[in-house]
């Protein structure tokens, strides 16, 4: 063990609190396996450890994510790159080896003997400020947005237990005033006592566009309910607490989408992405961190092959032509090409016309936003290219 190799590959497996790490060597055989904390100081050791069995070490890691974020950093630091193994690789060549036992050992094993075998796996880079800002900013607005929603189907779970007719009144999921007039008025009792003049003139007051509306409304579900239900009093302190929760997430929701668009165009290139037809700020920041380097993609099928909107063959024997939906490939690239293509088409334009051409074809809606989808990633990959904006006229031919 103690003789210097060629070249060595060494597997991560990555966790919270800490890693396993091990190197094997060209024949599979194990030349190094330990507990590595996951502290600065601890791993910096280990590498040191590694490097010193082999003249070249290949390194792989299974999760990327912020539970192994110091390690890439470490190794990028030093002069290393790690490749990624996605852990539905690493569990099905788990099986490939002798045994049934799940350690963190044998996976880190597994891991390092996959990258020997294969040549085909990303590397893993460590984001520039700009973008682990905006991965940092664009994943606390996904988890708002969550939590509002929660509080928003508890709320409306509770308010139908004692007031329907009020629930039925309101989307409160999209009208601020219902919420506002929630945070003081939660019982048909208490409505009816306030009446329209008084109650109107208390939203006015908090700023509600349209208060006579709303209160007209207000007051006419609680004239429709004159029975008091069980529990209403407890209720009502329920959901006016939830009222309050969910305008106070509003404000953060506003706040960190103003500093998540301010971010995102100090990007070089965030004024090609937003030209792009139904691209705002807010998908524009998801694009950049979930497509990474542009430079990873050799053309525009490869983008749009890793948002899954490239089907794949299922082929055996004479049943040729058979295409599926990939299984493999980035959620949220995926998501960020068709929210935005289904942004595009509410008005006219050429995608609008495109998707409608496709309808025509015998296309249902999901399949022509799909198909709609592709063609943008080819666009938006080729605007990214030439480092140009979109028009929608033909670029003007130029002399090769």
């Amino acid at each position: 063990m103690n003789e210097r190799r060629g070249r060595i590959w060494a597997g991560i497996d990555a966790g919270k609190g800490h890693h396993w790490a091990a190197a094997v060597d060209e024949t599979g055989a194990t030349l190094w396996s330990k507990k590595v904390d996951n502290d600065e100081s601890v791993i910096l050791t280990a590498m040191g450890e590694i490097l010193d069995l082999a003249d070249e070490v290949q390194w792989a890691v299974d999760i990327s994510g912020t539970s192994s974020a110091l390690l890439p950093a470490l190794l990028a630091a030093h002069g290393r790159q790690a490749v990624y193994v996605p852990g539905r690789t690493v569990n099905r060549m788990s099986g490939a080896y002798r045994g049934e036992a799940k350690t963190d050992a044998r996976d880190a094993y597994v891991i390092a003997e996959t990258a020997r075998n294969r040549r085909d796996f990303a590397t893993i880079d460590v984001p520039a400020q700009l973008a682990a800002d905006l991965a940092l900013l664009t994943a606390h607005r996904s988890d708002l947005v969550a939590d509002r929603v929660r509080m928003i189907n508890r709320l409306r779970d509770t308010l139908t237990g004692v007031f329907p007719a009020l629930e039925r009144a309101f989307d409160c999921s999209s009208q601020k005033g219902a919420l506002v007039l929630l945070t003081g008025y939660q019982t048909p009792a208490a409505i009816r006592r306030r009446g329209r003049a008084r109650l109107t003139a208390w939203l006015a007051n908090r700023d509600v566009r349209g208060a006579d509306a709303v209160a007209a409304t207000a007051l006419e579900a609680a004239q429709a309910q004159q029975t008091a239900l069980p529990g209403e009093d407890v209720a009502a302190r329920i959901v006016a607490g939830l009222a309050v929760q969910i305008l106070a997430l509003d404000d953060r929701l506003k706040r960190i989408d103003k500093q998540i668009r301010e971010t995102f165009r100090s990007h070089p290139q965030a004024e090609i992405i937003e030209s792009l037809p139904g691209m705002g700020p807010i998908l524009g920041a998801e694009f950049v961190v979930a497509a990474g380097d542009l430079t990873a993609y050799a053309d525009a099928g490869h983008l749009a092959s890793a948002a899954g909107l490239v089907p794949v063959p299922r082929d055996s024997g004479r049943r040729t032509g058979n295409l599926h939906r990939p299984k493999r490939y980035s959620r949220r690239l995926r998501r960020v090409f068709s929210m935005s293509a289904q942004t595009s088409i509410i008005r006219d334009g050429p995608n609008r016309d495109f998707c409608l051409k496709k309808r025509g074809e015998g296309c249902e809606h999901v399949q022509a936003v799909i198909t709609l989808a592709r063609r943008r990633a080819s666009v938006l990959w080729a605007l990214l290219r030439d480092n140009r904006v979109f028009t929608p006229e033909l670029p003007a031919p130029q002399a090769a």
